[in-house]
């Protein structure tokens, strides 16, 4: 049988970096080591100077379908998601119609066959009256259940006090949050009405979507789930003020645990003064201070996994003003090398970024035979080159929105190449296989 020979890769698993030889057969790693000897049949790759990593796992992005697909859809959206290093995707519930039932769950499903480039699984959405859907879900059957505990895109909060208590005291798996407190910031929009009328500056989205907000929603949730018991996983922290909700350690010992995104890691409130509606996103990006506390809770273990959070919009929807302008930006195209730029700056090692974008991640849903560089292992990887620039043009954007916040950024990594069930789907620049990435398998709920 014949196989791809991965040769003098800097590889990256496990904290450690070493050189060494990969061998991939019928979609698994077969074998480890050094100078391991090439078959008569298998192809050889030559990763001199380059860094092999498994792929990046992102656990929460918004590729809009069914219902929104002017913005995103499975096929794009996966293809730009693997051009950016990532393998694997767990899609959100916020879509038309809503993925509030098992029956639409899976549709989803079917609809991503033979038309992800990246391998999938999808949330249940929770909402106030859906407890007998949450509770019919089978190991399995959804990498968990997503419960909005703020108003943002889509018509999905969950703010009744019981219907919350019900979820996570009957939650058969992770439970995923949106954490912001609709109240809060309700009462902060009115006041920046008052202020600015309907023309407010982006520079106030912090501030209506503020830590207030943020902080009194996620220590609510954290609250439901230690008097429960419940798996909860906090998405998207923007504040320094709730890492104070979260243990340091490895992840594989917490029922509670914490997501940061690349973008809330990359840009900070300075930010909106030349980007402006574009970096427009709920939770909001907050102040330098907070940024600069989220990336040591990421050293620190309080954080355990780097997600993105990929939220497309059009540019028509997008260029309009602060109330009207949608909230999200697209990120998954360039997402490991926004966490990448934190090890050029020296902040943490290239084994944290593996770490916390794929074992992590792995790890906290119960991944089945992902996330890991181990024999027996699917192959799921990326090549990284820590020397080549990138410079992101519009042009090379994937997306079907067509545009990304970063163009004209130089960014100091690129992707060489992924690997995807042990086939290469993006190499030289280019895809170059068909879609087929697989449903993900769990082995259990945490």
């Amino acid at each position: 049988m014949s196989g791809i020979l991965i040769k003098n890769a800097q590889v990256v698993n496990e904290g450690k970096t070493q050189a060494l030889d990969v061998l991939i057969k019928d979609g698994r790693i077969e074998l480890i080591g050094e100078a391991i000897s090439a078959g008569l049949n298998d192809k050889v790759i030559d990763a001199e100077g380059l860094h092999l990593l498994p792929g990046m796992i992102d656990d929460q992005v918004h590729f809009r379908e069914p219902g929104l697909t002017h913005k995103g859809d499975i096929a794009t959206e996966s293809a730009a998601a693997v051009a950016g290093g990532i393998t694997s995707f767990m899609e959100m519930p916020n879509v038309d119609p809503l993925t509030v039932t098992l029956d639409e769950l899976e549709k989803k499903y079917q609809r991503a066959a033979n038309r992800a480039h990246a391998n999938f699984a999808f949330y249940l959405g929770a909402t106030n009256t859906n407890i007998d859907e949450v509770r019919a879900l089978k190991p399995g059957q959804a990498c968990g259940v997503k419960a909005f505990m703020g108003a943002s895109t889509g018509d999905m909060l969950v703010d009744d006090a019981g219907a919350l208590e019900l979820l996570f005291a009957d939650c058969p798996i992770l439970i995923a949050t949106h954490c912001e407190d609709t109240p809060t910031i309700k009462a902060n929009e009115a006041k920046a009405r008052g202020e600015f009328g309907e023309d407010v500056p982006m520079l106030e989205h912090p501030r209506i979507r503020s830590v207030e907000a943020c902080y009194k929603s996620s220590s609510y949730a954290v609250d439901l789930a230690q008097r429960h018991g419940s798996r909860l996983h906090v998405l998207h922290i923007t504040t320094a003020k709730e890492l104070g909700l979260f243990a340091t350690g490895p992840e594989t010992a917490k029922l509670i645990t914490a997501e940061a995104c690349v973008h809330h890691l990359y840009l900070d409130d300075e930010s909106y003064s030349t980007l402006g509606t574009q970096i427009k996103c709920n939770p909001a990006i907050k102040s330098p201070s907070d940024r600069e506390a989220i990336l040591k809770a990421l050293v620190s273990g309080k954080i355990d996994v780097i997600a993105t959070d990929h939220a497309p919009h059009t540019l028509e929807e997008k260029n309009s003003t602060y109330f009207k302008a949608p909230a999200g930006l697209p990120l998954v195209q360039h997402a490991l090398q926004l966490a990448l730029e934190h090890v050029h700056d020296g902040r943490f090692g290239i084994e944290l970024v593996a770490h916390k974008t794929s074992h992590a991640v792995a790890n906290v849903f119960g991944l089945k035979d992902r996330g890991y560089i181990r024999e027996g292992y699917i192959a799921d990887l990326v090549l990284v080159d820590m020397t080549r620039v990138t410079e992101v043009s519009r042009e090379q954007i994937l997306y079907k929105c067509g545009w990304s916040p970063f163009e004209g950024v130089r960014f100091r990594s690129s992707i060489a190449a992924t690997m995807v069930n042990g086939q290469f789907v993006w190499r030289n620049g280019e895809l170059c296989a068909p879609a087929a990435g697989q449903r993900l398998d769990f082995v259990a709920s945490r």
